[in-house]
């Protein structure tokens, strides 16, 4: 049986909210080293620059369960500009608000207006997406974001670091991120009930997909602080170990189109297994590679294209399992998961290296995907059981 197209309102609306978040991405990435550079400049101390950009990430994690409700009374499509707009409009103050104090405030509108961004860009791409076709749209989408994350560097790169301009540019870029959001409202999902769990219970209700969101979080955002920091205690030069970051985010933009495509054919949770596994073997051979260069590469691309499809196929599992209100209620717990691995991830690593300097962030990291693969095996096998188990509803 052949698969039918697309609705063209399907194709506009999955085309307007990709858009609309990719753009978000791209400001995101160009902010948030902005901001660091911005405190540090003047005189803020490491410590108090990473609880002020940790209180982004909570502002995200508590603002979260109330997104669906709001775009619920007040429709997806006017939510989801109005936080992309309120993130815009947050910028200029960060360079005009000079009391350290003050940022946290700033923080916290700006880090709520960007998880009800994304919360609701997800639940849109998801909804619209063809069931059949649900893991190619998400591979898309991840693709696509991914670019526009690596595009935010290159262009403070363009911009500078200091003056008005680069906070300029990143609200302006952030707030075209609205316009196609705004005059295509029509194709914006509605949302027309109430999600039939307390989100206490959605956390619960897809185990699968949440831990894979906690996890990836928590395996990316320790990448990112930590690799170079790895790299240097292993005795590669500083201006090498970027790179070892690098080769994460580009496996990651190559693989997530194959990954998505790959679970439209087979069993999600069988794959996202086969995921954990990778991202636990790549994260026990990392201390073998990490003393050649070129080998810790090419398995970063490996394992960071492979734990990033943790992340696509997790969307993809959850938009199988649920409709409606009930779609945008788990995802909205989706990024919760997501959050607090980004909030504990460098944290719980950086204690790690420190306990066992340098190979502590290796077994961490393998440690958290044993766990997950164990976490799958089990859910797997209690669903053979009990096949009505993972049934959705009330």
């Amino acid at each position: 049986m052949t698969t039918p197209p697309a609705r063209p309102g399907n194709v506009l609306g999955l085309s307007v909210a990709i858009a609309s978040i990719t753009a978000v991405g791209l400001g995101l990435s160009l902010t948030i080293p902005l901001l660091s550079l911005t405190l540090e400049s003047r005189g803020v101390a490491p410590g108090w620059i990473g609880i002020n950009t940790a209180a982004s990430g909570l502002a995200s994690m508590v603002a979260t369960p109330f997104v669906p409700r709001l775009a619920a009374r007040f429709g997806t499509g006017m939510v989801l500009a109005i936080c992309i707009l309120a993130s815009a409009a947050m910028l200029p103050f960060f360079y005009v608000v000079e009391s350290f104090p003050l940022w946290f405030p700033l923080r916290l509108v700006s880090g709520a207006a960007i998880g009800g961004a994304f919360v609701l860009s997800e639940f849109w791409i998801a909804d619209a997406a063809p069931a059949a076709r649900r893991g190619f749209v998400m591979g898309i989408y991840a693709t696509v974001f991914s670019l526009g994350l690596a595009l935010g560097p290159a262009l403070l790169a363009l911009t500078g670091t200091t003056g008005f301009l680069p906070f300029g540019v990143g609200a302006a870029v952030m707030a075209v991120a609205a316009l196609p959001v705004m005059v295509a409202p029509v194709t914006s999902p509605r949302l027309d009930s109430h999600p039939s769990r307390s989100f206490l219970r959605f956390l619960t209700a897809a185990p699968v997909a949440t831990a894979a969101a906690l996890v990836f979080g928590l395996a990316e955002s320790s990448s990112f602080a930590l690799l170079p920091v790895y790299g240097t205690h292993v005795g590669h030069p500083a201006s090498m170990v970027i790179f070892l970051a690098s080769a994460v985010t580009i496996g990651n933009v190559a693989l997530q189109l194959p990954l998505g495509m790959l679970s439209d054919r087979m069993d999600r949770r069988r794959l996202l297994l086969v995921l954990a596994f990778i991202g636990f073997a790549g994260a026990a051979l990392l201390p073998l590679a990490i003393a050649d260069f070129s080998e810790a590469i090419i398995l970063l691309f490996v394992w960071g294209g492979c734990i990033g499809g943790l992340y696509t196929v997790g969307l993809a599992h959850l938009a199988q399992r649920f409709t409606g209100a009930d779609l945008a209620a788990a995802n909205s717990t989706f990024l919760f998961a997501y959050s607090g691995g980004v909030l504990v991830g460098p944290a719980l690593l950086g204690l790690s290296i420190e306990a066992w300097d340098p190979h502590g962030f290796a077994a961490a990291l393998a440690f958290c995907f044993l766990l997950y693969f164990v976490l799958v095996l089990a859910r797997m096998a209690n669903l053979r059981r009990s096949p009505n188990a993972d049934a959705p509803g009330p």
